[in-house]
């Protein structure tokens, strides 16, 4: 049986959501853009915009 291609879309996903749940919490204690992205593997324009919807949240 040939692996389906769903499967490894799926594990992706949920693994990019884990690393923005944790790049929201070293966000929220003040750990520096560069050090999270080089701990996550998202990029730095993910860990910003991260870091504004927080702001923007914050705001409301």
């Amino acid at each position: 049986m040939s692996e389906s291609t769903v499967y490894p879309s799926i594990w992706r996903e949920a693994e990019e959501e884990r690393n923005r749940a944790i790049a929201i919490n070293l966000l929220l204690r003040g750990v520096a853009i560069n050090i999270i992205a080089l701990s996550t593997g998202l990029s730095i324009e993910e860990v910003q915009q991260l870091q504004q919807q927080l702001n923007e949240s914050s705001q409301n």
